[in-house]
């Protein structure tokens, strides 16, 4: 059925030109009798120019209809698959918009949290600095003292050397000079050699 369609539609320009020249004919008033040998060629010539058409729509128009179809049908192929990605890419986008304020939140939460743990850490390394500054301090006035102690004997060894020597001298007359060489000598007769 579909092939004698196909035949119908085909011959169907050829039959419409038929049945033109035949109304014109028939307005004419002339009849096929009467016809000249001119109008005869018309109308071979009319026919073929018919059948040229028939055979050109016949084996040109067909492909040519064909390749448009599978130009048209490889562009809705192109265009569902597209669609579908589309689709599927706005069904992503929807689900990611529906979870993006839950991941919002916990990015917020998540940085609370580093943020109360870099304060706590950094609390924790000050103290830790605070306490090793206070100890090295501590260090730094206990050797501060040590050295200030032993140069304050130095001074006070130096200043009571001085203070001696000075007493001594005051005290040291030729008269005690000669006593206390006396009794030194008195010491050493009374030891055996």
């Amino acid at each position: 059925m579909k092939r004698s369609l196909t035949k119908i539609l085909r011959c169907s320009p050829a039959l419409v030109l038929l049945c033109t020249v035949a109304a014109r004919a028939a307005e004419e008033g002339a009849s096929p009798a009467e016809q000249s040998f001119g109008s005869v060629f018309k109308w071979i010539h009319f026919l073929i120019i018919a059948i040229a058409t028939c055979w050109l729509f016949k084996k040109i128009l067909p492909p040519y209809i064909r390749r448009n179809a599978d130009k048209i049908s490889a562009a809705i192929t192109k265009a569902t698959e597209a669609k579908a990605v589309a689709e599927r890419q706005l069904k992503e986008a929807a689900a990611k918009l529906t979870t993006l304020e839950q991941e919002i939140q916990r990015f917020r939460e998540q940085a609370q949290k580093d943020a109360a743990a870099e304060l706590e850490r950094l609390r924790a390394m000050t103290k830790t600095d605070i306490e090793k500054v206070g100890v090295a301090a501590k260090a730094e006035i206990e050797a501060a003292e040590r050295a200030a102690r032993v140069e304050l004997k130095a001074i006070a060894a130096k200043l009571a050397v001085d203070r001696a020597e000075s007493l001594l001298a005051q005290q040291m007359t030729p008269s005690v000079q000669e006593a206390m060489i006396d009794n030194f000598v008195q010491s050493l007769q009374g030891r055996p050699n």
